[in-house]
């Protein structure tokens, strides 16, 4: 069985049927057995059936309209998905399915949640406008705001997860669990609250979105994510806690708190032994140019390497790791550049 590919042409799944049927008059030997598993006669019916079913769908009709549902909630077309659920409301709750960029499916909710990110391999725009419409239109039509109870995660989660600011806005006024935490088996951040996703992959609009909303702050470094740390630096805390607390501060460009840390003691370059982050470096592969100018000012060292990869904060920053690039990204290499010593030369 096949995954479609991430941009689905209706179309071309049509020739594909119409070249397997022409094969198979031709007395290709594969093509035959091809058809032949579906059915006894050689029609394009027969062929579409036998490519639907490579596909994992159980008709043509099934694969025909997955594609089509794709491609409407890649437009952000709230027109025609209202039809679309008009016709079958499960359309707006049935996961996506036999796709290759998402192969353990997708729930609607949680796709749109995840589309800004996706939007430069999918050829959408950067800016991607229309989110927010499109998840009012699937909330409209069944989608639960919550997700289903089995899933790792709501679709709250994976909006401040993969960035998308609008869709957590639509998503709390429909009346989203603030404060859900998620399973054990979520990935990047097992039970941990929508703000914890938000602050831990560098979303600084989602944590401003869900901290105006009340979400509960557990901890110093959700409170250095979101730019307050009254109250949670003590004597008591961690320089371990510290070091993660300077490293969220500077990624979410809080400069006020990286002062505060750097002045109770925290190492500027300190290691964050767990995950092995530094914060100049992590601020320059996000490219934060606030956090990393306020990182050099207190005399980070911009020629330090990672132990594992030997890049320096210059090289995380024009990484082709990197995705998706935002603007600040051009503005740290250009702080970093003339700071940077060159490798030395070997002449053999």
């Amino acid at each position: 069985m096949s995954d479609l590919p991430a941009r689905p042409d209706a179309e071309q799944l049509r020739r594909q049927a119409k070249e397997l049927l022409r094969s198979a008059k031709a007395g290709d030997s594969r093509a035959l057995d091809r058809v032949y598993v579906v059915s006894d006669r050689l029609v394009l019916a027969s062929a579409q059936l036998a490519v639907a079913r490579e596909y994992g769908f159980p008709s043509w009709a099934k694969l025909t309209g997955e594609v089509r549902r794709r491609e409407v909630l890649n437009n952000r077309d709230v027109i025609a998905l209202t039809a679309l659920t008009a016709e079958d409301p499960s359309l707006a709750t049935a996961e996506l399915l036999h796709f290759c960029d998402h192969p353990d499916g997708a729930a609607p909710l949680n796709y749109i949640a995840m589309l800004r990110f996706d939007a430069q391999r999918l050829g959408l725009p950067h800016d991607l406008p229309g989110t927010g419409a499109i998840t009012q239109a699937l909330l409209d039509a069944g989608a639960p705001v919550n997700g289903q109870p089995f899933e790792d995660e709501t679709p709250l989660m994976t909006a401040a997860s993969y960035g998308d600011a609008e869709v957590a806005r639509v998503l709390i006024a429909a009346g989203a669990d603030i404060d859900a935490l998620s399973g054990p088996d979520a990935g990047g951040v097992p039970n941990g609250s929508a703000l914890r996703h938000a602050a831990v992959f560098g979303n600084t609009a989602v944590v401003d979105v869900l901290v105006a909303a009340g979400a509960r702050i557990s901890n110093i470094r959700e409170a250095a994510a979101a730019g307050d740390i009254t109250g949670w630096l003590t004597s008591d805390t961690s320089s371990e806690d510290r070091v993660r607390a300077l490293i969220m501060a500077a990624d979410h460009q809080r400069v006020d708190v990286v002062d505060q840390l750097i002045a109770a003691g925290t190492p500027v370059d300190g290691i964050d032994t767990r995950w092995g982050r530094h914060p100049l470096r992590h601020a320059a592969e996000n490219g934060r140019p606030a956090g990393v100018r306020r990182l050099l000012d207190h005399g980070a060292d911009p020629n330090l390497r990672d132990p594992e990869t030997r890049r320096t904060p210059l090289e995380c920053c024009r990484g082709d790791h990197r995705y998706p690039a935002e603007p600040g990204h051009r503005e740290v290499e250009a702080i970093l550049l003339p700071l940077t010593t060159p490798p030395p030369s070997h002449n053999g």
